[in-house]
């Protein structure tokens, strides 16, 4: 069996990727049940998708998140780590990612997760 390397890439023209202080606050909410709430959030905008809110973990309830063996690689970024939401006897596989290790390119990130909007109830965004 033969494994493949990981492959390694800057963005540039051709693949941009922004990392910025979202100046907004920033709630994330499942089933009735703030996951996440800061005013610290990082945008992440990755050439055509659609701008990611990256959330410092200080400021999400991690006692609702478990770890899973999902994984995933992002050549840009690095290897990306899972977790699914649990509240209640209900979950949400692999409703959030982190990259605990990025790429030197996107330190910025490091110790902050992100959240599939599909997965979760919602993402406000707001100036209060």
């Amino acid at each position: 069996m033969t494994v493949q390397a990981k492959i390694m890439k800057q963005p540039g023209p051709d693949h941009p990727i922004t990392v910025e202080p979202n100046p907004r606050r920033v709630r994330i909410t499942w089933n009735g049940q703030v996951v996440a709430d800061t005013r610290r959030a990082l945008t992440l905008r990755e050439a055509a998708y659609a701008p990611v809110q990256y959330i410092p973990r200080a400021d999400v309830t991690m006692a609702l998140l478990k770890r899973t063996a999902h994984a995933t690689h992002c050549p840009y970024k690095g290897e990306a780590s899972y977790y699914s939401l649990e509240l209640k006897g209900q979950r949400v596989e692999n409703a959030a990612w982190s990259y605990e290790a990025p790429y030197e390119a996107m330190a910025a990130i490091e110790g902050y997760l992100a959240f599939y909007p599909d997965r979760i109830s919602s993402i406000e965004e707001t100036s209060d």
